[in-house]
């Protein structure tokens, strides 16, 4: 079976209905409060790594969780008990309820002093089913359940914006909405120079863990930040092409220069059927390449297709890769366990669109594995010290496509006492030009994988052809386009 469309008619149908009644959403937030550590916690100044102290790191990133009712848990009221053990977590992780301070040379260092993190409850009048179909974001009207009252100050001279957005600020906002239903919602904005994806779902493991009466988390958690700096001198050991923009970058790409008016969002879910189909069109080298190695180089190759690129035009695809698991040095020394900061790098296969949409779809998947493969301890030490030698680089953006995989993160092992979550990811997959993936199930249990992307809405055609063609074996669907609006900027 081909990879399934999520535009289809039955799809549509379901998420419009709800959409009628989400149109009447009301959000009561009560008063916002900090949550400051349980207990006194050692009150001094921590240094983030060199990792962490990326620009692509400066915001806050996103992430809901949402629970059904439990009768068994009578009158318990879920904020108050998330709220209980977030007090007790941050007694554990009390980095998460310090402030950022910019030392000499852009070093970000965390004040700890117990200052807390934000926090508020709120109460709406929908029940769980009113959202509708769940299994895969966007989640519906989700800016209701996010608290995002960041304060925003003028930043000194020399001081990026983007920069003095999380300088002294709460590095975590929480927000726990209870429907009427007895179910709730668990959202949380964090600093993401703090924490990647599996450092955060390690700490709200660690929450649940601890509304579930544990005396301490399971994982207990591990800073040493010192691990990912840069060496001295700063000597990169490596060409980094994911900080360098494609040496043919003109003005014409299309994911640039197209206005937000004018983007629509296209999502397609690749189960069992669609993977089988992926590895036979990549043989015969792709008997080892994972579901991401597969998906990436479908949704790669048919994007760049349907965005007609010139031949001789180079293009990219920018992934982000965990680093947890991966030797550190020769004596088979890994990242340890319990590490919550950033541990991932990014990597870049580079190709001529011509060559990447006119070989076989092996030699997109070789690409990748080949760019996956470099991301050792070395490259992160090597990333490290082109952050201090070249006054902290941005990523490349022109015809580049960025990909990473939410699929392992571990967000749904968040559980306070009511059961599994429902759903538990970002609230948006999908960016202006770049995309996360997703695993879910489909409605026979399969597990799957859901990619959403936005493109021009003249290219979406071309695309869905592509990625048909890359997946064979199924009968023309029903699809309704979607012209979603693009997901802020600042969230993921």
């Amino acid at each position: 079976m081909q990879a399934r469309s999520i535009d289809n008619q039955g799809t549509y149908i379901a998420r419009m209905a709800a959409r009628t009644v989400l149109d009447e959403l009301n959000v009561r937030r009560g008063t916002p409060s900090l949550v400051a550590p349980a207990r006194a916690t050692p009150r001094q100044s921590m240094a983030l790594s060199d990792i962490d102290n990326q620009p692509v790191m400066w915001f806050y990133s996103t992430v809901i969780h949402l629970y059904r009712g439990d009768p068994s848990k009578g009158l318990i009221d879920p904020a108050l008990a998330v709220r209980a053990a977030l007090a007790e977590a941050l007694v554990h992780y009390y980095p998460m309820a310090g402030r950022l301070r910019e030392e000499a040379g852009r070093k970000l260092v965390v004040d700890c002093a117990g200052q807390g993190v934000m926090f508020v409850e709120a109460d709406t009048d929908i029940a769980i089913d009113d959202l509708g179909d769940v299994r895969y974001p966007p989640f519906p009207r989700s800016e209701e359940f996010i608290y995002d009252d960041h304060v925003y100050k003028a930043p000194p001279p020399g001081v990026p914006l983007v920069l003095a957005a999380i300088i002294n600020q709460p590095l975590l906002y929480v927000q726990v909405t209870r429907l009427k239903c007895g179910g709730f919602t668990v959202c949380h904005q964090s600093a993401h120079c703090i924490s990647d994806a599996a450092g955060l779902a390690q700490f709200w493991k660690a929450v649940g863990e601890l509304a579930r009466g544990a005396s301490a988390p399971s994982m207990p958690p591990v800073w040493t930040r010192e691990i990912f700096n840069a060496r001295q001198p700063p000597l990169p050991s490596f060409p980094h092409d994911e900080y360098r923009e494609p040496t043919d970058v003109c003005d014409g790409d299309r994911i640039a220069s197209t206005p937000q008016r004018d983007m629509a969002r296209v999502q397609f879910s690749f189960g069992p059927g669609a993977i089988a189909a992926l590895r036979s069109r990549a043989a015969p080298g792709a008997a080892s390449a994972s579901q991401f190695d597969l998906v990436a180089a479908c949704v790669w190759r048919s994007r760049t297709a349907a965005l007609g690129y010139a031949s001789g035009d180079e293009v990219q695809l920018m992934m982000a890769v965990n680093a947890r698991g991966r030797r550190m040095d020769v004596f088979g020394r890994e990242i340890p366990a319990g590490y919550y900061g950033n541990a991932f790098a990014f990597t870049v296969a580079r190709c001529a669109a011509g060559e990447l949409c006119g070989r076989d779809l092996g030699y997109a998947v070789g690409l990748i594995r080949a760019a996956k493969a470099r991301v050792t301890y070395e490259y992160m030490r090597s990333v490290a010290d082109l952050m201090v030698l070249e006054g902290h680089p941005v990523i490349a953006r022109k015809r580049t496509f960025g990909v990473s995989d939410l699929s392992h993160a571990g967000f749904d092992e968040a559980e306070f006492g009511w059961g599994k979550p429902v759903y538990s990811g970002v609230t948006t997959d999908a960016h202006r030009g770049a995309t996360f993936f997703i695993r879910g199930k489909n409605e026979k249990g399969e597990g799957e994988t859901f990619v959403g992307i936005y493109l021009p809405a003249d290219c979406t055609g071309r695309y869905r052809k592509e990625v048909l063609a890359l997946t064979t074996k199924l009968e023309p669907l029903m699809e309704k386009a979607s012209s979603a609006p693009l997901a802020p900027r600042a969230r993921y």
